[in-house]
Parts: structure tokens; sequence; C-alpha cells
């Protein structure tokens, strides 16, 4: 994953976030959204997971599903 600087973050839109009330979780590429769904599952709320996997599933619908 590549790495995300603070200058870097805090110059992505609030539409790069999954939760952007709060700035957390950046998906702003597959490799975030990717990290961002291995950190909710670790430490978030019920609510957190489900806003989170709707943020990444409507940005990156492939995320998630198996190839055959």
């Amino acid at each position: 994953m590549a790495k995300l600087s603070t200058a870097a973050r805090k110059a992505l839109p609030t539409s790069a976030f999954a939760e952007p009330d709060k700035r957390k979780y950046p998906i702003e590429n597959e490799s975030h959204a990717k990290n961002a769904l291995a950190r909710v599952a670790q430490s978030g709320t019920p609510a957190e997971k489900a806003k989170v996997k709707r943020a990444v599933k409507k940005k990156y619908p492939a995320i998630g599903k198996k190839e055959k």
C-alpha cells in the first residue's frame, strides 16, 4: 500500500473518506479501500463497519467479489 503522508491526507477531499464527517478511513484508491475494510473490521463499531462497507462497495464494486 502506498504511504499517505499527513500533508497528502489533509489535502484529500472529504469525499475520499469512508466516514467523511470524521475524515476517517481514506478510500482514495483500491489499496486504501481494502485497508479501510481491514481496520474497521478490527476496531470499528457495527455502525462504522456498515458505513465503511457501503462506501467501499459504492466506490469500488469489484472489491470483495471472488474471481472465478
